[in-house]
């Protein structure tokens, strides 16, 4: 007998997602509807821009993916959605439609962080009904969460149960990445446009690492100002500027720093395995650079496929299944909350 169905929608910054997961391990149906292309034109999000997209495609991404799963509201168990962290005008549009359908058509709401869904992704399958599933990830489990608005080190004990190792105190990667970008004069977004262009380049230069306080803290401001003085230098001199070169540096630069910080924490805390998400995660250097340095010390790697990385209704769906089996209902006042933060277990 399966698990609960449950349909997921996430809406916190410039994807519409809508999916329907089954026991928050296999996905019948992840329907995602993309806003890059209109955000290329300014070179980063709009908000209030965002938000009207998601009114408008809101609807029929959540027809898309019901019909991808040829399920009917008689055939779902609850409905869940992102209500934080996010954009508060995107957020709303997801949390207002969930907790209407889940009224109109009788069902629980369970309400998900954002961060927790890129967790989970690491949980979600494709592999066919009656087919068996994949096993579940080992606790304690050290997830690397690294996007355009997060980069943090968790230590996962347990379902909902986390603790905050270190994170970013300026710039998230993500971020950082997207600036760099433009000061390349590359699309947006950054990401992948970096990524491609610093592909069988060699580094111009070896960009500094910063220091932090925590020892599992990340800083990429400084990174991103050393980018800025090589650009003007070259500038300076009248010389043409070796984006793929400078590219090539700077993506060394951030992922030896996320995979360093990363390896460190996996070994002081004894995990057997360590997990990325975040959209982040897609970029081939790290995930390559991960792979080596965590396996020769022989901790498994956990990667999602790079669309589940980017932000999806999937990974919502992952995350609430598990919630909702655990017992977690919303109730009809749930708000959305753009700082909202994964529940810390005090230490």
């Amino acid at each position: 007998m399966s698990g609960p169905r449950i349909l997921a929608i996430e809406s916190s910054c410039d994807e519409t997602g809508v999916a329907v997961v089954v026991d928050g391990r296999r996905i019948e149906a992840n329907q995602v509807a993309t806003q890059v292309a209109l955000h290329a034109a300014t070179g980063g999000i709009v908000p209030e821009v965002a938000a009207r997209q998601q009114l408008r495609w809101i609807i029929p991404t959540l027809e898309a993916a019901l019909a991808e799963a040829g399920a009917g509201w008689d055939d779902i168990d609850a409905v869940a959605v992102t209500y934080g962290p996010g954009l508060i005008g995107s957020l709303l549009v997801g949390v207002n439609v969930a907790k209407a359908l889940a009224v109109a058509h009788d069902l629980p709401l369970v309400g998900v962080n954002h961060i927790e869904g890129h967790i989970y992704a690491n949980w979600l399958t494709d592999v066919d009904a009656g087919a068996p599933l994949p096993g579940d990830p080992p606790f304690p489990l050290l997830c690397l969460v690294v996007s355009g608005g997060h980069t943090q080190l968790v230590l996962m004990h347990d379902h909902g149960r986390y603790t905050l190792l270190g994170q970013t105190i300026d710039d998230a990667a993500g971020e950082a990445f997207d600036k760099v970008g433009r000061l390349l004069g590359l699309p947006y977004p950054g990401g992948p446009a970096i990524s491609a262009a610093a592909h069988n380049a060699a580094p111009a230069t070896r960009f500094p690492r910063a220091r932090t306080s925590g020892a599992y803290d990340f800083s990429f401001s400084g990174l991103k100002t050393a980018v800025l003085r090589e650009v003007e230098g070259h500038r300076a001199r009248s010389e043409p500027i070796p984006v793929d070169a400078i590219a090539a540096a700077f993506e060394e630069a951030v992922v030896d720093a996320l995979a360093s910080k990363t390896v460190a924490a996996a070994l002081d805390h004894g995990v057997a395995a360590v997990a990325i998400g975040g959209g982040v995660a897609a970029n081939r250097a790290l995930r390559a650079t991960l792979e080596e340095r965590v396996t020769r010390h022989g901790v498994t790697l956990l990667v999602p496929p790079p669309a589940l990385c980017t932000d999806n209704g999937a990974m919502i769906g992952a995350a609430a299944g598990f919630r909702f089996a655990a017992g977690d209902r919303a109730e009809a006042s749930l708000e959305a909350i753009p700082n909202l933060a994964l529940p810390w277990l005090r230490t």
